[in-house]
């Protein structure tokens, strides 16, 4: 199935606004998922609708937060979410940092008390139309099993750096620090198919092909799949965005973080509060002339771009490029939905009185 853009748009927004969300948030939580689903980042898009809904149910996400500064000082600050959608709180965390970039030269914000944000090029890339260099992460439901472990310690926990170029688009390197996100699990689920090798373990910590996994006390791996390639490296990455991203603003960090599905039910003994983000912003002319930054940038891609392939027919591909070209194309035809993610958004609709998902 295919839907445009603005149809899907649309149906979301009303989504949220059954939900409560104000006009100017529903827009803006819309407008995050649409970018996903429009980059090819089916997992993090519409997709994730029916999870909000289930934590808004459970009285889990506020959606007219409070969102506020609790501490700060002329190039940082933590944030407050006050439970709300990490994909208006984030935004919100990212405009600060923005603005004490355009001040100070660079803004770093760590936010408590949030919840899942979407993918975290969207916030990056707000740093990006003003000329500055992005940085968003965030820690996330324990999923991932340290190096040398068969428990769940640590989020799949992005992490998120975006560089303005000039006749080059973006480069954004946006990657979740486990072996794959748990999105694509999820994709594999609805498909019916299994898992490369080394992406999940079962509960014995033994390799398995099993999408289902997780269900039955398995654990996703984290980036390198094991310490023979380098697991130790993601762990180190996940580590730094969890310590980043909750221990500095006082969320949840580790096995603490409150799990997404709504089914399970969060920590009785939290270390802080919800989930947390953290995101930054620096100007380039801070370092250099903008103009001389860009055109380095373009000349670093296209040397890149040119370096020799092993196969003729398969091109370096420059960070973010994959999802350019499906931004590009899916703005132009439309967006798939996979039968099984429909079926879900229209039960969604039936459920909250919205008129359901209408079709090209």
């Amino acid at each position: 199935m295919v839907i445009t853009e603005s149809a899907l748009r649309n149906f979301t927004q009303n989504i949220f606004l059954a939900m409560g969300c104000s006009p100017e948030h529903a827009a803006l939580a819309t407008d995050v998922l649409l970018l996903a689903d429009l980059r090819g980042i089916d997992s993090h898009g519409v997709a994730r609708l029916t999870g909000y809904v289930r934590l808004w149910e459970k009285q889990r996400i506020n959606p007219r937060p409070d969102i506020k500064i609790v501490h700060e000082t002329p190039t940082t600050a933590t944030i407050d979410g006050d439970a709300g959608l990490g994909l208006v709180v984030a935004p919100f965390a990212m405009q600060v940092a923005i603005e004490k970039a355009e001040k100070y030269g660079s803004g770093w914000v760590s936010v408590r008390n949030s919840n899942h944000f979407g993918i975290a090029g969207y916030h990056a890339l707000m740093a990006v139309e003003k000329d500055m260099i992005g940085f968003a992460m965030t820690n996330a439901s324990p999923l991932v099993a340290p190096t040398f472990s068969n428990e769940r310690m640590l989020g799949t926990n992005p992490m998120c750096y975006a560089f303005p170029a000039g006749k080059y688009p973006p480069v954004i390197v946006d990657m979740a620090t486990s072996a794959a996100a748990n999105g694509k699990l999820e994709i594999a689920q609805r498909l019916g198919k299994q898992v490369p090798e080394g992406w999940i373990q079962d509960k014995q910590g033994n390799y398995t092909t099993d999408p289902h996994a997780l269900k039955t006390g398995g654990s996703l791996l984290p980036l390198g799949s094991d310490r023979d390639h380098g697991s130790h490296k993601g762990f180190g990455l996940s580590a730094t965005v969890d310590i980043l991203s909750a221990v500095l603003s006082g969320a949840n960090y580790g096995p603490w973080v409150p799990p997404f599905v709504a089914f399970l039910d969060p920590s009785d003994n939290p270390v802080g509060k919800g989930i947390g983000h953290f995101v930054g912003a620096m100007r380039v002319d801070g370092f250099r002339p903008v103009d001389e930054f860009k055109a380095n940038m373009d000349n670093w891609v296209s040397r890149f771009k040119s370096a020799s392939p092993i196969d003729p027919t398969q091109k370096v591909i420059i960070p973010g490029e994959p999802e350019l070209e499906a931004e590009i194309d899916r703005r132009k035809n439309g967006i798939p939905l996979v039968d099984a993610v429909a079926n879900d958004l229209d039960e969604l609709a039936k459920k909250l009185g919205v008129e359901g998902l209408v079709f090209s």
